[in-house]
């Protein structure tokens, strides 16, 4: 069996463009992949993706029977997989009701995963939903919140269960025989060779600098604000303006009011401090 690789994140704190980056990264081409067909980094919620592992609709069958059903199908993705998958993943990693893991232990490798400060999460994710903030701030703040959770339409995806933005971290990050590699959205800014190069190590792909250098040419933000304003982006929002809005650290302030901002602090506290977007006296850095 060949082992997934899991791209796991909380909304908005950079996952797409390292999908961007290892497309480019895999393809290994003289031209910039297209970003609307990331095919090599699917997200493992994609209806069509368990229909076509688990031999059955998934129109026709509930969401937590839906859920029980997830772990095999990507058991089956790995066994059919002559090569190491790398999948996108939203939903905080949670377990079925018979303590069955939603990312199955038998097809997984391990995880990259993607942490940003979660006041700039809250303003992307309010862009991105074409929702007022504090709805945004108040959803991050809620342990059932979840993604594609109304039964009530057929939606292109399966139902994705977030938790709060610190129960998602944490869900990834800490748990146990998990081997995971965290990515900071601002290191992926400030320091962006090497932290995509370590990225590369992890995953067992080759250490080789003019492929990553390369590949990160044809991922920056720029390159992708352009294909989107040419060609569209097939996951972006229907009622977002952009995708690719800015992708820059610090962009809560001048937009997050004092209050929005202690709301988030008062929410997240400890793991804001934890990954350093917190200082000792309760500063916030970044």
């Amino acid at each position: 069996m060949s082992k997934i690789i899991w791209l796991a994140s909380y909304p908005k704190s950079g996952n797409t463009w390292f999908r961007v980056f290892l497309t480019n990264f895999q393809r290994d081409s003289d031209t910039p992949a297209d970003i609307n067909a990331l095919e090599r980094t699917p997200i493992s919620s994609a209806r069509p993706l368990f229909d076509d592992a688990a031999g059955v609709e998934a129109s026709d069958l509930t969401q937590d029977e839906i859920d029980r059903l997830r772990p095999l199908v990507y058991e089956q993705l790995a066994k059919n997989s002559e090569e190491t998958l790398f999948m996108k993943v939203h939903d905080a990693y949670t377990f079925n009701p018979d303590g069955s893991p939603m990312f199955a232990r038998e097809a997984t490798q391990g995880a990259i995963y993607f942490i940003r400060n979660p006041l700039d999460v809250a303003v992307s994710y309010a862009h991105h939903s074409a929702a007022p903030i504090d709805k945004m701030i108040k959803s991050m703040g809620r342990a059932d919140h979840a993604l594609v959770s109304k039964p009530d339409r057929l939606h292109n995806q399966l139902r994705q269960r977030l938790l709060t933005w610190s129960g998602h971290v944490l869900s990834w990050v800490d748990e146990p025989g998990l081997p995971v590699h965290v990515m900071r959205f601002e290191d992926m800014k400030r320091n962006t060779f090497e932290v995509f190069r370590r990225a590369i190590q992890f995953a067992g792909l080759p250490d080789d600098q003019a492929r990553i250098e390369r590949a990160l040419a044809f991922s920056e933000f720029s390159v992708l604000q352009a294909q989107e304003q040419e060609l569209g982006f097939r996951e972006k929002m229907p009622r977002s303006e952009s995708f690719f809005r800015k992708g820059e650290i610090g962009s809560w302030r001048g937009v997050l009011t004092e209050s929005q901002v202690q709301q988030i602090v008062a929410d997240h506290g400890p793991v804001m401090r934890r990954f350093g977007y917190l200082g000792p006296a309760g500063e916030i850095i970044g």
